[in-house]
């Protein structure tokens, strides 16, 4: 990869005028010329010389180092995109994330339960439920606790699963297809690997779908569930990318005036009394 040193300088001067010293800790102290941090609150905060930093904003110097960069991201209070794009700039791929989020923000959380007639519910990247509304209670609700993966769940009672079904293979695909591409995102993460090696010693269907190595983001399915309680179903099972935290909002919506949408209807009645 290239380093682009005047788009490099570039971008490190936008991102440091739109600071204020507050929001780093720093004190707003007077007789600032222009908006944003100075140039020796950006070499301070991350840990750099003074000149070194000049250097970059001018578009000239040595070739920052991933340790550099990391710190300069840090300064500036870089969110996910702007460091991989900071990293990009330089020459460098953007270092590897740590593993997948587990924090709700709380606007997803709000939006999950304003969904009064619809199931929903939140999973990261590795398919851990982090969240569900009311009426996504009666689906996901019984799942193990502490032990709260979909994908876990769904291979585990594989012999209980219709794989003639279209539907219902095509959603095992792309569930494992996701998984895998969230594995190559978060190399290092621990909970990724140990729930892969589990699912291809106990899942033979899994380690047939893994070694297709097919990578790919999810896409909606239709879903037919002979549920216990609420009897037949069908829905559309659409997932929702979450982008700043790579996590996935799964929504049960069903056609309009359909009996599906008449039970979501009356279900979410009977939860709001």
């Amino acid at each position: 990869m290239t380093l682009r040193r005047a788009e490099l300088a570039t971008f490190l001067r936008s991102r440091r005028a739109r600071l204020r010293p507050v929001e780093v800790g720093l004190p707003e102290g007077v007789r600032r010329r222009t908006p944003g941090l100075r140039r020796q609150e950006v070499a301070q905060l991350a840990g750099i010389s003074v000149d070194y930093y000049v250097r970059l904003e001018q578009g000239r110097g040595a070739h920052p180092s991933g340790q550099v960069l990391a710190a300069l991201a840090r300064a500036l209070l870089l969110g996910r995109d702007e460091r991989e794009y900071l990293f990009r700039l330089a020459g460098q791929g953007p270092p590897p994330a740590a593993g997948p989020s587990a924090v709700v923000a709380p606007g997803i959380r709000h939006l999950i339960d304003a969904m009064t007639e619809t199931p929903a519910y939140l999973a990261d990247a590795r398919y851990d439920v982090l969240a569900w509304n009311r009426l996504a209670g009666h689906f996901v609700g019984d799942l193990p606790p502490g032990d709260r993966n979909m994908i876990r769940w769904w291979f585990r009672q594989e012999a209980s699963v219709p794989w003639t079904d279209a539907e219902t293979l095509r959603f095992a695909r792309d569930s494992v297809a996701d998984l895998r591409a969230a594995y190559g995102r978060y190399p290092g993460d621990r909970g990724l690997a140990e729930l892969v090696t589990e699912l291809l010693g106990v899942s033979p269907r899994f380690a047939a779908l893994w070694a297709e190595h097919d990578v790919a983001t999810r896409r909606p399915v239709v879903k037919r569930v002979a549920h216990p309680e609420l009897g037949p179903l069908e829905f559309e099972c659409r997932v929702l990318l979450v982008p700043e935290s790579d996590q996935r909002l799964i929504v049960y919506t069903a056609v309009p005036g359909s009996p599906t949408r008449e039970v979501f209807r009356r279900l979410g009645e009977r939860v709001a009394g």
